[in-house]
């Protein structure tokens, strides 16, 4: 057995996987029949928890277990300073995203987030498998938590230096994202996003050479070739977002998933039109108007709100927020437990 497979193969035994295939944690876009779906084809299921409650987070827990006996991660962002408010600034956005939706209420932004000791105390409770972070590392005493508990801390990393403070820290593994991912930008600091976007292959070798823990690759895999060429550059997993997204059990919506079809990778765009933080997606008439610049995260998710939920309504895909990795027209259209097992089968026989 090539000893790319043999690595896969003891990564995935020890967290109870058939196959070395991971659901992204995708916030909003992770439903329980999704996750049950990749486990029951021998891979890890997610639940992106960032705009859950605790309440929502245990819920979401039982269901799957209820639903399936598979593995899952839960994830949350580390969170943000308090960003800089410029009222003057906020009411012309308001103006400008009235012209590509619904009027934006002055106090849109002013909904308080959902508290983060809380959700990671309801995750703690929760025990899956793997509590993933990105936008950073957990504290200290929740990483504690985790490993008295035995829960699997996996670190989202997009830089090297964030791989080794990762390590350091004391994650069990490490995901490498690289800037071909679909969704936002892990960086740790919203404010080099933009300008430290590494390719997955550059990056998943530098990371797998500087650390000592198991490497997971995310970031425009949807095919079997894409899992080979992860494996032989040092990954024991891949994690997969967008290639799973024309699955019928994501209950993605229509226009976003019609238009994953058809999605390049030069028509994608990194962009921080709809959240405040860098993020690809679908290159769309909303994300490319020149508007005001957007604000920081989370004032500007929330400022965008109505013009996304009608979009998501009325299936307009020009103002809608289609996350899409750069792969995204290769995302295959069929049921994830066969997606798994159909990649794992293709990745074997790409080694002969």
């Amino acid at each position: 057995m090539h000893s790319a497979l043999r690595r896969a193969s003891e990564f995935a035994r020890n967290l109870g996987l058939s196959r070395p295939i991971l659901l992204a944690p995708m916030a909003g876009a992770c439903p329980v029949s999704l996750s049950a779906a990749v486990a029951a084809g021998g891979g890890m299921g997610a639940c992106g928890a960032l705009l859950m409650t605790p309440d929502q987070i245990g819920g979401w827990a039982r269901d799957m277990r209820e639903t399936s006996n598979g593995s899952f991660q839960m994830n949350i962002w580390i969170p943000d300073p308090v960003p800089n408010r410029d009222a003057q600034h906020e009411a012309r956005l308001r103006d400008h995203l009235a012209d590509w939706g619904p009027s934006v209420p002055a106090d849109a932004a002013e909904a308080p987030l959902p508290d983060f000791d809380e959700q990671c105390r309801a995750m703690l409770a929760a025990s899956p498998a793997a509590m993933s972070s990105i936008m950073g590392l957990y504290p200290p005493d929740v990483v504690a938590e985790m490993k008295a508990r035995g829960i699997k801390w996996f670190a989202t990393v997009t830089t090297v230096a964030e791989a080794r403070a990762a390590a350091t820290a004391g994650a069990d593994v490490i995901i490498a994202q690289g800037m071909e991912a679909g969704g936002h930008r892990g960086a740790f600091d919203a404010d080099q996003a933009a300008s430290a976007l590494v390719g997955l292959f550059a990056l998943l070798p530098a990371v797998a050479d500087a650390v000592d823990v198991p490497v997971v690759a995310t970031g425009g895999i949807v095919d079997a070739r894409g899992i080979a060429a992860a494996l032989v550059l040092g990954a024991s997993a891949v994690q997969i977002g967008t290639g799973f997204l024309r699955a019928p059990e994501a209950q993605t919506n229509p226009a976003w998933a019609a238009a994953l079809a058809r999605t390049a990778p030069e028509d994608t765009i990194a962009t921080t039109a709809f959240s405040g933080r860098l993020g690809r997606s679908v290159r769309n008439a909303y994300a490319m108007s020149d508007g005001p610049a957007p604000a920081p995260y989370p004032i500007q998710r929330a400022l965008t709100g109505p013009m996304r939920s009608r979009a998501a309504k009325d299936g307009n895909i020009d103002a809608m927020q289609a996350w899409a990795g750069q792969s995204a027209a290769r995302a295959p259209d069929e049921p994830a437990d066969r997606i798994i097992t159909r990649l794992w089968d293709e990745t074997l026989a790409l080694f002969g």
